[in-house]
């Protein structure tokens, strides 16, 4: 598969698929949540609270890993598994670039301060679960 097929089939099943699972580190072990993640071509941006331990979780280790897919038929869905580095953002152009009014149970609207992104910017790609292709990688890093 090309780069350029391997990225568009990630691009897929990450726009299509906004419910996942943000792993990070706490304690020096796992720590999973379901989280909701939007896209910009590979990186991903899940709105989360300011004031929440996986802030600091991510503050003392940045490195988080996050599933996407697999959610429709089961076994033979394709999902991806990103691993890479997270970030807060708190840009007032991506807070209202992905502000929904569903995020009023949380936030008092885009410009709360409490209401931040968490940026993940991907080093490894992987797709898992093609049917009948062996899982597929690629690497961002520099």
């Amino acid at each position: 598969m090309s780069d350029q097929d391997f990225k568009e089939k990630v691009v897929n099943i990450i726009s299509n698929h906004k419910t996942g699972i943000l792993a990070s580190v706490e304690n020096n072990k796992p720590h999973s949540r379901y989280m909701t993640f939007y896209n910009e071509d590979l990186t991903l941006y899940s709105p989360t609270k300011k004031d929440t331990e996986k802030m600091d979780e991510i503050e003392n280790n940045p490195y988080v890993s996050v599933l996407l897919g697999y959610e429709e038929k089961g076994q033979s869905d394709a999902y991806v598994e990103i691993l890479g580095t997270s970030s807060i953002n708190d840009t007032e152009a991506l807070k209202n670039q992905f502000w929904e009014e569903s995020f009023n149970k949380w936030f008092e609207g885009p410009n709360d301060p409490n209401y931040v992104l968490l940026k993940i910017q991907p080093e490894t790609v992987r797709i898992l679960n093609l049917t009948g292709e062996p899982p597929q990688e690629f690497s961002l890093k520099n």
